[in-house]
C-alpha cells in the first residue's frame, strides 16, 4: 500500500472513480472529474491510498468556519473498495486528516454518515467521534 496522496490532476481524480462510486453510486462517470474540479474551486480536497498504483481508498474534505463548531475540517466522503476493507485504510485516511487539523489549529473534524453504515460508525467511534446531532434534509424545494 502506498502512502496518502492528494488527487489534484484530472488523471489522479479520474483514478479515484471506483472507490468514490462505491460510496456514491448515483454519480455519473462522464461528469465525475468536472464535478470534483468544480468542488475543488471552493476548497474540496481529495486524498487517496493506492494499491499497485490504483486508488483503493479515498477521502474528500474541506475546511469550514462556522459559529456552531469553529474552525474545522468537514469530511464529505470516505470510502474504501470492498476488496480492501478491514485493512485499516479508512483509519489511515482519518489519521491523516486529524493530523492536518491539528497542524492547522482546527477545533475539530466533522462528518455525516448514513444511518445504515454500521461498519463505518464503528470506525468513527473507535477514532473518538461522538454522535452529536441529527442531519435533516429537505429536497422538496
Amino acid at each position: 500500500m502506498e502512502n496518502v496522496q492528494y488527487a489534484r490532476t484530472a488523471e489522479q481524480i479520474a483514478a479515484c472513480w471506483l472507490p468514490i462510486q462505491a460510496l456514491r453510486p448515483h454519480l455519473d462517470a462522464a461528469t465525475f472529474v468536472q464535478v470534483i474540479q468544480e468542488m475543488m474551486e471552493t476548497g474540496y480536497q481529495l486524498i487517496y491510498i493506492a494499491d499497485a498504483g490504483k486508488p483503493v481508498a479515498i477521502a474528500g474534505f474541506r475546511e469550514e468556519h462556522k459559529l456552531v463548531s469553529g474552525k474545522t475540517i468537514y469530511i464529505d466522503d470516505l470510502s474504501t473498495l470492498a476488496s480492501h476493507r478491514g485493512r485499516g485504510l479508512g483509519g489511515r485516511l482519518l489519521d491523516f486528516i486529524h493530523t492536518l487539523a491539528r497542524q492547522q489549529g482546527k477545533d475539530g473534524v466533522y462528518l455525516d454518515s448514513g444511518h445504515q453504515r454500521h461498519d463505518a460508525h464503528r470506525l468513527y467511534l473507535n477514532k473518538g467521534y461522538t454522535i452529536t446531532a441529527h442531519h435533516f434534509t429537505n429536497k422538496n424545494l
